[in-house]
């Protein structure tokens, strides 16, 4: 049963091997797809898809296959779409306005997906400016540009990040390889670097379990044991996270990589610090950046060039952050040089360092494109994504 469904998962990308197929009939046979379609949905992409950089790949080819599911989606009216896609308004802002959203502040999550059904039935022109309606600069829980935190977002782009949901088209990027990270996936890429162990020259005392099994076999079936060098662990890795300001947008996404790196043991040494914005004279211990802190021109002189370095921050900034010392308000006084002067000095100091940013570049000519920019010019910038983490790591595993 469902030979061709097989050929047609294979053919669209989905790794799928023979003993994942032969789980599936099982777990069929059992019933634990519940006898229902999005169970069956659910238990073939549990058994048979292994990354999530493959759902999308998965979710096309099971549309493909079982077509009639189309005819049950809901899809929102394009007529919806266009309207809340139009050119720009000017912004209501008058206090009556402001007290009717503090009004509305108290629906349920329940309250707004039942409000929102009702206005897709009766809604049939367009609405800017008021407070039912799916409509744009209003205080609606519904649309998009409005002053009503919370809600569901439909069309326009994301201004405050507080919708609950966002209605629009199903988008086929949310599970591939430039889907963002979670610590799963973090751990999974440390991993690699075990590329970098080196092995120690004293003497064979660890098990080589194919080389045993190998000459074992060709010994004629009597045990013939090998032994190889143990594995040191030779890796160490500097990782300085931005903290604050516009990287609280990601600090979840910060605390996985921190996690899968403090967990990980992969490495023979990882030292972790934190910096607003740009690095200046002192690196910090702590994400809240309260504490003291270490000096910066110290820390590079006591990790060695041996260090594989991983940066973390959007580089977005005013310029004058980039370009002149910092004023130190505990000292009274600028520090000592710029920072992209520090910047360059952790450059030149190690040789395997990469730039993680979790925001993508700014659109052209953009104010905050700037130091982006700038830093690209001088790190190895990836995507804090599946994809750049995955090429990042290569960069870092290159000897020179």
């Amino acid at each position: 049963m469902f030979t061709s469904f097989f050929y047609l998962l294979r053919a669209r990308g989905v790794p799928v091997s023979l003993d994942e197929w032969m789980t599936l009939m099982e777990a069929l046979k059992q019933g634990l797809h519940g006898m229902t379609l999005m169970g069956f949905y659910s238990t073939c992409r549990a058994v048979l898809v292994k990354s999530e950089a493959r759902y999308d790949d998965f979710d096309g080819a099971f549309l493909e296959f079982f077509g009639e599911i189309a005819k049950n989606t809901r899809e929102l009216p394009p007529e919806l779409l266009g309207w809340l896609n139009g050119p720009e308004l000017e912004a209501l802002d008058h206090l009556e306005q402001f007290q009717r959203l503090m009004e509305q502040n108290g629906l349920s999550m329940e309250e707004v997906l039942k409000r929102f059904e009702e206005r897709l039935k009766d809604q049939d022109a367009e609405h800017n400016g008021g407070s039912k309606w799916i409509g744009r600069y209003g205080f609606s829980p519904f649309g998009n540009n409005g002053r009503r935190l919370g809600g569901i977002r439909v069309g326009g782009q994301s201004r405050n990040r507080s919708a609950f949901l966002v209605a629009s088209e199903r988008r086929f990027r949310d599970f591939r390889q430039d889907n963002t990270l979670d610590i799963r996936q973090f751990q999974m890429a440390f991993r690699r670097l075990r590329q970098l162990s080196v092995q120690a020259e004293p003497d064979r005392t660890e098990l080589d379990v194919d080389a045993t099994i190998r000459e074992t076999g060709e010994n004629a079936g009597r045990l013939k044991v090998v032994y190889q060098r143990p594995r040191k662990n030779s890796i160490k890795v500097l990782l300085l996270m931005d903290s604050g300001g516009s990287m609280d947008y990601y600090a979840g996404l910060c605390s996985q990589l921190f996690q899968a790196a403090e967990r990980s043991n992969t490495f023979k040494d990882l030292k972790v610090y934190y910096f607003h914005n740009c690095i200046y004279e002192r690196l910090h211990l702590e994400p809240t950046l309260f504490d003291i802190g270490e000096d910066t021109e110290s820390v590079l002189s006591n990790l060695d060039s041996e260090y594989r370095v991983i940066v973390v921050g959007d580089a977005m900034m005013a310029p004058e952050e980039l370009y002149y010392p910092k004023y130190d308000w505990r000292a009274r006084r600028y520090g000592k040089q710029a920072g992209i002067e520090y910047l360059e000095q952790l450059k030149n100091r190690y040789p395997h360092i990469i730039w993680l940013n979790p925001q993508p570049r700014a659109e052209l000519h953009s104010y905050w494109a700037t130091t982006y920019d700038e830093l690209a010019k001088i790190f190895d910038m990836y995507d804090l994504t599946v994809d750049g983490l995955e090429r990042g790591i290569e960069r870092l595993l290159v000897r020179y």
